[in-house]
């Protein structure tokens, strides 16, 4: 992740997410990563068994991938650690 301190990011979702949401809630996540289906799959097995609901979008021109992922979460560090699993786990991936 382009975050010039994850840690600062992840504070300020944690604070964001405990006043704006309901435990346990849905939560949609969106990466991005190059269109090569072991990434996408990289990503995908960080939610399998997890009843996530996951859908992909190739870019136009066929280069990236966008991954929409919508799941129950039971809290902020949840929802923390699952990005966190994600973008130290998938090169290259962008988190939205």
């Amino acid at each position: 992740m382009s975050v010039p301190n994850p840690e600062e990011f992840y504070k300020k979702l944690k604070t964001q997410l405990l006043e704006t949401t309901e435990w346990p809630s849905e939560y949609l996540y969106k990466f991005i990563v190059k269109s090569e289906i072991e990434k996408i799959a990289e990503v995908e097995a960080i939610f399998d068994n997890t009843g996530a609901v996951i859908h992909t979008i190739e870019s136009k021109n066929g280069k990236y991938t966008s991954i929409s992922i919508n799941v129950v979460m039971k809290d902020p560090d949840a929802v923390i650690s699952k990005y966190i699993e994600v973008t130290h786990n998938v090169e290259g991936v962008i988190s939205l």
